[in-house]
């Protein structure tokens, strides 16, 4: 602890304090350390605990080095580290955490301490040079964004000129190098200064940006629509970080203990070889699912079920999880208690019953808010009479049947409000500044994305249908207008957005509703139950 009321928590660095709560740490940092105490292999960090959040003072005092050097100390022990170390440097993530989940709503950056000194000793370290410059050019490029507050797509043009059609995974050192370089001028360029290359400067940058984004708008408004007060703050967790973008071997992903849109058992997982976490999540990338990672890496796979079934036993809640695999070796960056659509709701809460995990008590209590229409799903008529071919498949992300006009920002939607028509979010791929958009569209269909990433989760828990990496599908906002599957079509087309198979239609298809009997019948016997 630091002070009566300032708390700063090491996790994975010796003994736990009896102070941490979900409250003084938030959730994120609170389910780093109980993973970490169950064993699981969860990078060391040091924590600062949400009251540093409070007000301007506090948030400046959690930005001087003397708050926390003492702490990262233990935590350079611990690793064997250094940051700013010319030989053997750390390298920390620094991330946002409430004690409520706010997913995609506050910032994070990757790789923070590496600079101009501490190249050679990564490279040293790791023999991965390819690895040192893709770390370098993220975080130049995410420093420059969320620190600088300068606009992300300058440094991804930078990106999309040197790649061309390429994924940035086929890149070469040699080409991460010269776009490092640019990136560097770039920030120099926009910024008036030098990118920072003192590593504890950069820390300390990190932190006051990590507090700020509490404030940003995207923040304020997720917290108004959710009943979220503003006084909670966030917290501030600096890990060590493991690298997914190590090559082969490697990757991120992002996965659930059950399928957050059906309830059925049985991992969900989508994960990117040799890539960083933000890959995923931010939705600028497509994702495989799981098969893939179980047939390259079957220990990494087979340590990733273990950790799973290890998570809902110990919390005893379908788990959202963040993972990295460096070279082989998995490791756990976060879980939580994953978003659900209704269906799902009922569906894991009386499997969990069943096998055990929770109380009839709390499967009621899980379950209470839920109505038979709820349950209910439309499915698209299958071939016969004037069912139409689907125009383009993506990856359904989020469930339900959708009938809409083609809006492609919210501008658009509000525009069409008073028209009383449903309206369908159509992006290139869907940050969560479209949090907005998509609360009052009907449903959202992205090109790029992964069904896991903030945009898809945030989808889910509105109970809006969403199809996401929808290869068939091309944007022009220059001309209002999308190609889809070969088809060019305006704002004010009608799409059906079919979120059980990711069928995307042109027109209106033919639809029916599906009833649960099933389901009903055991939320109804479990609600029937002598009290």
């Amino acid at each position: 602890m630091h002070g009566p009321d300032l708390p700063l928590f090491l996790i994975g660095c010796g003994p736990s304090t009896p102070d941490a709560s979900p409250q003084t740490m938030g959730f994120k940092a609170w389910n780093l350390l109980q993973m970490a105490e169950m064993g699981l292999p969860v990078p060391p960090c040091l924590v600062l605990g949400t009251p540093w959040c409070r007000d301007t003072a506090s948030r400046a005092a959690a930005a001087r080095p003397a708050t926390w050097r003492d702490a990262l100390s233990a935590l350079e022990a611990r690793t064997g580290l250094q940051l700013g170390h010319r030989r053997h440097p750390l390298l920390l993530s620094v991330r946002s955490g409430a004690p409520i989940s706010m997913p995609g709503m506050m910032e994070t950056l990757l790789n923070v301490g590496l600079c101009d000194a501490t190249v050679p000793g990564l490279l040293s370290r790791t023999g991965n040079p390819r690895l040192v410059w893709d770390a370098y050019r993220r975080l130049v490029a995410t420093f420059g964004e969320v620190v600088a507050g300068l606009d992300a797509h300058l440094f991804q043009t930078q990106t999309e000129t040197l790649a061309g059609s390429r994924p940035d995974q086929d890149l070469d050192f040699s080409e991460l190098r010269t776009l490092t370089q640019r990136h560097l001028a770039l920030y120099r360029e926009q910024t008036g200064a030098a990118f920072p290359q003192d590593p504890e400067a950069q820390l300390a940058q990190a932190i006051e940006a990590v507090l700020h984004s509490w404030d940003a708008p995207k923040a304020v408004h997720y917290r108004e629509a959710h009943g979220i007060a503003n006084d909670i703050g966030t917290a501030v967790t600096m890990q060590a970080m493991v690298f997914g973008n190590a090559g082969g071997r490697s990757g991120a992903g992002v996965g659930f203990t059950r399928n957050p849109s059906t309830g059925e058992p049985g991992l969900w997982v989508d994960f990117l070889f040799n890539a960083q976490g933000e890959d995923v999540v931010s939705g600028r990338q497509s994702a495989h699912g799981h098969a893939r990672l179980a047939a390259v890496l079957p220990l990494a796979w087979q340590h990733l079920c273990d950790a799973s079934k290890r998570l809902e036993d110990a919390l005893c809640d379908m788990q959202d999880f963040e993972f990295t695999v460096q070279d082989g070796q998995l490791w756990m960056l976060q879980t939580r208690s994953g978003k659900r659509s209704p269906l799902a709701t009922a569906r894991i809460a009386l499997d969990m019953l069943d096998e055990g995990r929770i109380t009839p008590e709390e499967a009621a209590r899980r379950t209470a808010h839920l109505t038979e229409a709820m349950l209910q799903s439309t499915r698209v008529v299958g071939s016969g009479g004037d069912a139409l071919a689907p125009a383009a498949r993506g990856v359904a992300a989020s469930p339900g049947v959708v009938i809409g006009e083609l809006a492609l920002d919210e501008s658009r939607i509000r525009a069409r409000q008073h028209a009383g028509v449903d309206q369908l979010l159509v992006r290139a791929e869907a940050d969560t500044s479209d949090i907005a958009a998509l609360e009052q569209a009907a449903g959202l269909l992205t090109q790029r994305g992964a069904r896991t990433s903030h945009a898809a989760v945030v989808a889910r828990q509105l109970a809006k249908t969403c199809v996401v990496g929808c290869e068939g599908l091309r944007i022009d906002l220059g001309s209002r207008s999308i190609t889809l599957g070969g088809q060019r079509l305006s704002e004010g087309d009608i799409l059906t957005l079919d979120g059980q198979t990711g069928c995307v239609y042109v027109g209106t298809a033919r639809t029916e509703v599906d009833v649960p009997h099933a389901l009903l019948d055991r939320l109804h016997a479990l609600r029937s139950r002598p009290a």
